[in-house]
């Protein structure tokens, strides 16, 4: 009997340490990676968002599963606004390989996306040629915040930890699994993230980088 109750005793400890014995459903390495599986399941996407397209009708954003896509806050009469060129050809080296670069105008930095949704599509596509999306207009700070900037900013604080958006132009970089992998400030030029989304188009959903 003691010894019985001296193997329970030992056996309670060894599980407790996070060790099982062969074959069993204890703890350790594999516990734990199973734990960090779970985590990751659970962990919200840009998949859990919908947003708004410019006629004004939802466009959900688990149509992007699997993509890679660069999330940026435009505006039509900013001294960043020539950047449309540098994204729009990202997007045409990159698409056919899985990046989609979405727009999202907003009018919160010194009222320079003043235009309705249809002047800001016939600007972009006149001016630019633009034939990545560009959504509804939303706003990216504050109380008004749409639920995914609020998460993008969450997930991918600025300098110093701050997660306002300062500027037109800021990019998000998410990955196929639909995590952010990396905040870019607006003076970053669009060419300058090839490296980046190269290696997030090299990476398979399931092993997609994650920040």
């Amino acid at each position: 009997m003691k010894r019985f109750i001296l193997c329970a005793v030992l056996l309670t400890a060894f599980n407790a340490a996070g060790f099982s014995a062969p074959g069993g459903r204890g703890g350790g390495e594999a516990g734990s990676k199973t734990k960090a599986v779970k985590r990751e399941a659970m962990e919200k996407t840009i998949y859990d968002f919908n947003v708004k397209d410019s006629p004004g009708k939802d466009y959900p954003l688990t149509r992007l599963k699997g993509k890679v896509v660069l999330i940026v806050n435009v505006a039509s009469k900013c001294g960043f606004t020539p950047q449309y060129e540098g994204l729009e050809a990202l997007y045409k080296k990159y698409e056919a390989k899985g990046l989609v670069v979405l727009g999202f105008p907003c009018n919160q930095f010194g009222g320079q996306e003043p235009g309705t949704n249809e002047e800001i599509q016939h600007f972009c596509k006149l001016t630019y040629g633009a034939s990545f999306p560009v959504m509804g207009k939303l706003e990216v700070n504050g109380a008004g915040a749409d639920p995914l900037y609020k998460h993008l900013k969450e997930k991918a604080p600025g300098l110093l930890g701050s997660e306002a958006i300062k500027w037109n132009f800021t990019k998000f970089l998410v990955g196929r699994t639909g995590r952010v992998i990396n905040r870019y400030a607006p003076e970053i030029k669009p060419e300058e993230l090839v490296a980046d989304i190269e290696k997030a188009l090299s990476q398979p959903p399931s092993e997609s980088p994650i920040k």
